[in-house]
């Protein structure tokens, strides 16, 4: 409620009297008193609902590619070399899904697709046909439709096939795992068009991991890439025939005949100058479309679904849901087409799947079914594997459904009118822009971030669109949008996803709103930390790494808490007494980032959620939100760390939860410190 009354205070400015203010407060004050089955701020789970699927125990589904098939059922295909058709997978009548193998011995397929009958698979080595001839449930006829070549090396992955309108099939190829990735068989790092008959058609160059490729509600082609060599941070990006998408270890294979391209490795300046530079000089080097913050949105981007449901699925009919395989996540894309090119923004969707989020479709219910796995590829989901259906229940969420950029801002439109008091005040948002390095090396910090301050907002009569007038707005440049300040006009409540990144890479020409910037700049509200030296400046109360020396006798109690590979802490409740002196050791010997963080009784979620909105400041403060629920904390640790921290317990007697709040971990990383008198 703090959070709420704060947030409306902003938006009380000059133009609202004193008397319009206070009875603004009061209508959020009472709203979740009499509001029915609406007694706190809500959450995804209040408008979106992840059910599972029951999974034999004697399969081992790790999902490698998915495809719902004409009469409802979902086609699956594994890691392991199975074919797997699932009857009734949305559970009606409340009956379980009924499992049948459809086919067996394939080589890790990771794509799978139904057509005319039949189902194709990308294997390993080959595109297959898998046929039911004699329909008795089983493929009986394994058609090879194209082999390709490979070195041995276990990073060649094979996606796919993916049709085109013309019938032909289009697959994307892994690059090895030697340093920043190499191309050691031919057409590694490449987009394939592949006719029925097996001939092969080279169409782009550049691609590092391309593990999920699909067409918008346009029918352009976008492929999905996770950060690596010469990859600053996971993106999409619109791909035609032609195109070099940034990795330059498949060029080795342009001087092939059909080869559209005729760059070679050389020619790709290992600079570091940000992306978007780079192009300027080299035409055929695509820039991606929407990049996706590693680490705030993401590790491993993994398979693209347009909205196709007509509205079905809520209020975001022709965007992009993009899944993350790292963070078991799903996100939403929506994009505009400036100067002929796409760009866009990214807001967090859905989080909390089982395991990581690999492929996804639509049900012929219009749901959304999720295929995931996770060995070898490390997830927050803790399963190995797993089978989810995603489902609306048809309440609309207040949030940012577009952003439009605009030759002096952006243009933000809502899916519920917002209250013109917080939507109009400059001081509900902060626009910060940024970029990455271009270069070999794996991924790349945050450079060039500078702050975009919202010199001025107009608000439309219908409070479903503000347009913002940003200053130092930069073409080419990423632009964190924080709009945490705004709140919905009918029930106060705060964005669901306040927090989105919009790539700009074109400013669009036309009118600017006729604002006096000088003017505007004198009222400039004081922004927030950039990053400073020290992130946790004041707050060194709750993060002391060293044993105060007046403990001349050493702490009371000592607690060494370790996270697990199975995403959970091995000691999950233990008792202190109240002002006693505690040391606490977080150990991390697991591939995941975590942290550990004391809060204040019935406000973990809280806490939680304020970690997942804290945008660019999530990395830079290690996950620790800036929180007076928030009373001790230790360094986000990487893999292999230790760390100790200090504190004397509370005096008040009570249940005090931790928890890791790194994106997607706090829901099964948690514990209690039971403070005792």
């Amino acid at each position: 409620m703090s959070k709420i009354l704060e947030e409306s205070m902003k938006g009380v400015n000059s133009r609202i009297n004193l008397c319009k203010a206070v009875l603004l407060i009061l209508a959020i004050m009472l709203y979740p008193l009499i509001s029915i089955g609406q007694s706190s701020v809500p959450t995804e789970s209040d408008y979106y609902k992840i059910l599972d699927l029951s999974i034999p125990d004697d399969i081992v589904l790790e999902v490698g590619g998915m495809d719902v098939m004409p009469d409802g059922s979902l086609a699956v295909c594994t890691r392991r070399g199975e074919v797997w058709i699932i009857k009734n997978p949305s559970q009606e009548g409340g009956n379980p899904p009924e499992y049948s193998l459809f086919a067996e011995g394939l080589h890790e397929p990771l794509g799978l697709t139904y057509r005319d009958g039949a189902i194709y698979v990308a294997q390993r080595t080959e595109i297959t046909r898998l046929t039911d001839t004699d329909e008795d449930g089983r493929a009986d006829e394994y058609k090879t439709l194209y082999i390709r070549p490979v070195s041995g090396n276990y990073h060649e992955y094979f996606y796919g096939p993916l049709f085109t309108p013309s019938g032909d099939m289009l697959v994307t190829v892994n690059l090895a795992w030697i340093g920043e990735g190499a191309s050691l068989s031919k057409w590694d790092g490449w987009l394939l068009q592949v006719s029925p008959d097996g001939d092969v058609e080279p169409l782009v160059s550049g691609l590092r991991s391309p593990a999920a490729f699909n067409y918008n509600a346009e029918g352009d082609l976008f492929y999905a890439e996770n950060q690596g060599g010469w990859v600053g941070s996971g993106n999409i990006t619109h791909l035609e025939k032609g195109d070099f998408a940034g990795n330059p270890e498949g060029l080795r294979w342009s001087d092939e005949p059909g080869s559209p391209i005729s760059l070679k490795p050389e020619d790709i300046p290992d600079s570091g100058k940000p992306f978007h530079e780079v192009a300027k000089d080299i035409p055929e080097l695509k820039v991606p479309s929407v990049w996706f913050p590693h680490g705030v949105m993401g590790i491993s981007t993994s398979d693209i679904l347009p909205d196709t449901t007509g509205g079905a699925f809520g209020p975001f009919e022709g965007q992009l849901f993009v899944g993350d395989q790292g963070q078991s996540i799903v996100m939403r894309v929506f994009q505009e087409k400036i100067n002929g090119q796409y760009q866009g923004v990214v807001f967090p969707f859905i989080e909390g799947f089982e395991s990581g989020v690999f492929r996804m479709d639509w049900g012929s219910d219009n749901s959304m079914f999720v295929g995931m796995t996770s060995r070898g590829w490390g997830s927050t989901g803790k399963e190995q594997y797993g089978l989810q259906q995603l489902v609306w229940n048809g309440e609309v969420p207040f949030e940012i459904k577009e952003v439009h950029a605009k030759p002096d801002g952006f243009e933000l439109f809502f899916t519920k009118p917002v209250d013109k008091a917080s939507a109009g005040d400059p001081g509900s948002y902060q626009v910060t822009g940024f970029t990455y390095h271009y270069h070999s090396t794996y991924g790349s910090d945050i450079i060039n971030q500078e702050p975009s301050p919202v010199r001025h907002v107009e608000v439309a009569d219908d409070g479903l669109s503000a347009r913002l007038v940003v200053d130092n707005l930069r073409e080419g440049y990423i632009h964190e949008i924080n709009a945490t300040g705004v709140i919905e006009e009918e029930t106060g409540y705060p964005l669901l996803h306040p927090v989105g990144y919009y790539t700009l890479n074109n400013i669009p020409e036309g009118d600017s709103l006729a604002v006096d910037m000088e003017a505007q700049k004198s009222t400039e509200p004081e922004s927030q930390s950039q990053g400073a030296d020290n992130p946790f400046a004041g707050e060194e109360h709750k993060h002391k790494t060293e044993m105060p020396e007046s403990w001349e006798e050493g702490p009371d109690k000592v607690i060494t808490i370790e996270a697990t590979s199975g995403m959970e802490f091995d000691v999950t409740d233990f008792e202190v007494k109240a002002g006693s002196k505690v040391q606490i050791t977080l150990n991390n010997p697991t591939d995941l980032l975590h942290n550990l963080l004391f809060v204040k009784p019935g406000s973990l979620e809280t806490v939680a959620q304020n970690a997942l909105n804290m945008g660019l400041d999530g990395p830079n403060r290690g996950y620790v939100p800036k929180s007076d629920n928030v009373l001790f904390f230790t360094s986000l640790l990487d893999v292999g760390e230790s760390e100790s921290i200090y504190f004397v317990a509370p005096e008040e007697p009570d249940e005090y939860p931790y928890v890791c709040t790194f994106p997607g971990h706090w829901q099964t990383m948690q514990g209690v410190m039971t403070v005792t008198e």
